[in-house]
């Protein structure tokens, strides 16, 4: 199992990150998290080298962020970006976010960015991370405009998008909201397996208000399972090699 979605260098994991780390290993085959402020960049990088081949970094700056840095800012997370390629193996997340704008202004900023980060990840050949809650048509329809191929939907919750994703060649990441939401639920009945990755969104998401934790990804292996009515095996070997190809994860697959 992979989580290909989380958030490990939150301050949320401050006291205790190596314990949960060494939890982790006991059960995943890799994390992959999702660095989305710039002040985060380097907590993250720490990870990966301290945890070779079993931390993998994306990074990019997250919608909700966008309205507070300056052009100067989104420039040099760009840049860092650019600077740290060979350490990190996704480009996000990043994307829209229209709970958050509500100003017109501020939905214009957001596209403007996420137009940025579109195109370092093009420039250096890495997948696209894409956050859209509330705006999952206008960021589909950017990217089918600028013609993104390595993409992956994040927390993706519209069914009535299926079949573009699908058309498109892109990945879903479902979580464990798949439990309780029917529309993810029938995201996950109608995407192709070979097109699904699993997420945690830790520190997000947990049971009851409480810090959600990478290894409960395989709640959402099960209840995969479940709804697509296959062995918990064949979902658990077909997304975690989802994760590795998506990613290009220099670790082996199981075959």
């Amino acid at each position: 199992m992979i989580d290909a979605h989380c958030h490990l260098e939150q301050k949320d994991y401050q006291k205790d990150r190596e314990k949960v780390i060494s939890e982790c290993k006991k059960e995943l085959r890799a994390v992959i998290i999702s660095c989305c402020h710039p002040d985060d960049f380097e907590i993250g990088l720490g990870l990966v080298e301290s945890y070779k081949n079993f931390i993998f970094l994306c990074a990019g700056v997250h919608p909700e962020y966008v309205h507070k840095l300056g052009d100067r800012e989104i420039e040099e997370s760009l840049n860092w970006i650019r600077e740290h390629k060979d350490k990190i193996v996704g480009i996000g997340e990043t994307g829209l976010d229209f709970k958050v704008a509500k100003e017109p202004e501020i939905k214009e900023r957001q596209k403007a960015v996420f137009l940025k980060f579109i195109n370092l990840a093009k420039e250096l050949n890495k997948p696209l991370v894409v956050h859209s809650r509330k705006a999952f048509f206008e960021a589909v329809d950017i990217l089918e405009k600028e013609k993104v191929s390595k993409v992956l939907m994040h927390f993706f919750t519209e069914p009535r998008l299926v079949e573009r994703i699908i058309e498109n060649g892109w990945y879903v990441s479902l979580n464990t909201t798949l439990i309780t939401s029917k529309d993810i639920q029938k995201i996950a009945k109608e995407m192709p397996i070979e097109r699904i990755l699993t997420e945690t969104d830790s520190p997000w998401l947990g049971e009851n208000g409480k810090r959600n934790h990478p290894k409960r990804v395989k709640i959402v292996v099960e209840e995969i399972a479940r709804i697509k009515n296959l062995p918990f095996e064949e979902v658990d070997k077909t997304t975690t090699k989802n994760a590795i190809r998506l990613f290009d994860l220099p670790i082996e697959t199981n075959s």
